[in-house]
């Protein structure tokens, strides 16, 4: 059992935690880098197969790298938007890979247990959602910590297989920078860019059947 203190600390971790772009060139101590991919390897995995590796950059050439991968992509992405929405998209601040002191390639290794994995042979995709079971942990640890985290998006995965030397059959599917800020947003920054504004829970609860309201 937790203490209602400790209930209170897990909601306000999850309710504060924010992407964040902007970081201090403040080193993080490896101590504190060890606990969060701790938490990291505590989450769920289909089959307990544990299909994530963490690749620990902190190389200022490596990231110069990444950024450019980054930035080709953000910028190839723009033909998708038009007038005020893409002036807004290549206003964004989609990544902080240079300012950040580490950065965190996480893999998913679709191999992993062999061909015949509880539960991955009915949904192939539920090593990448164990993944990504992982990276919340690492975001919630992170915050804990005092730490701000960004997940970065824009890339193409080949441009990193080819940069961090990952093999063709494992899927690099976060660039997690880690650092200090002085700017940790107190909404989400697409939100606060009027990007897109939360929705209602209410309208997204339906009971027993897809389209019946909850009441």
């Amino acid at each position: 059992m937790f203490t209602n203190e400790e209930i209170e600390a897990i909601y306000n971790v999850i309710q504060r935690r924010r992407d964040v772009r902007s970081f201090l060139p403040d080193p993080v101590p490896e101590k504190t880098i060890n606990k969060i991919l701790h938490a990291a390897h505590h989450a769920p995995s289909v089959g307990f197969s544990q299909p994530w590796n963490f690749i620990l950059i902190s190389s200022d050439e490596v990231k110069e790298r990444l950024a450019w991968a980054a930035d080709k992509e953000r910028r190839a992405l723009a033909i998708h938007y038009e007038g005020e929405k893409e002036t807004k998209f290549l206003g964004l601040k989609v990544e902080g890979l240079k300012e950040a002191p580490i950065t965190i390639c996480v893999t998913c290794d679709p191999t992993r247990g062999g061909s015949h994995v509880l539960g991955r042979n009915s949904i192939p995709e539920t090593d990448i959602m164990s993944t990504a079971c992982a990276i919340q942990n690492m975001w919630l640890a992170a915050c804990a910590e005092g730490l701000a985290m960004g997940w970065v998006s824009f890339y193409k995965k080949n441009d990193v297989r080819d940069i961090l030397n990952i093999p063709p059959h494992i899927d690099p599917v976060a660039l997690i920078s880690i650092g200090y800020t002085d700017d940790y947003p107190e909404r989400p920054i697409l939100e606060m860019a009027d990007w897109e504004k939360r929705r209602a829970l209410d309208n997204l609860i339906f009971e027993n059947k897809w389209g019946n309201e909850s009441k």
